[in-house]
């Protein structure tokens, strides 16, 4: 795991609610690709069901972070897709789940699109990563 150091409100800039501002280490950089709500045969997981979707999103990338001998601890940025901004409740609880509460958040964004890869897909997360 990457020494990661975290600033969650740098001078002059408003304090975040669920992540830091800004985060960074030294180490390998890790890349994950946005994963969608597919379990390992391609198989919707929730369908209309943004909490189970995110459940299976997160659980997608663990195991893309696993096989680049990473872990959530050492994610400094995750972007969040979502069809609807009314999905981040759910999105929020499932990365608590997955990172554990009350460790240290990374960077994040999130962006309500029009439309993902497939219309009975809700989310979609892309994780960055230092090793």
């Amino acid at each position: 795991m990457a020494e990661l150091t975290h600033i969650a409100a740098p001078e002059g800039v408003a304090p975040a609610s669920g992540y830091d501002h800004v985060v960074w280490g030294a180490g390998r950089f890790v890349a994950v690709s946005g994963q969608i709500a597919l379990d390992e045969h391609g198989a919707l997981v929730g369908a209309g069901d943004p909490a189970a979707q995110a459940r299976q999103v997160f659980a997608n990338l663990r195991r893309c972070l696993a096989a680049a001998g990473a872990t959530f601890d050492d994610v400094v940025k995750l972007t969040y897709f979502v069809t609807d901004v009314a999905h981040l409740p759910a999105v929020r609880e499932a990365r608590d789940e997955a990172l554990g509460a009350g460790r240290r958040l990374p960077a994040s964004s999130a962006v309500q699109v029009a439309a993902l890869v497939r219309p009975d897909l809700l989310l979609e997360i892309e994780a960055f990563a230092i090793v």
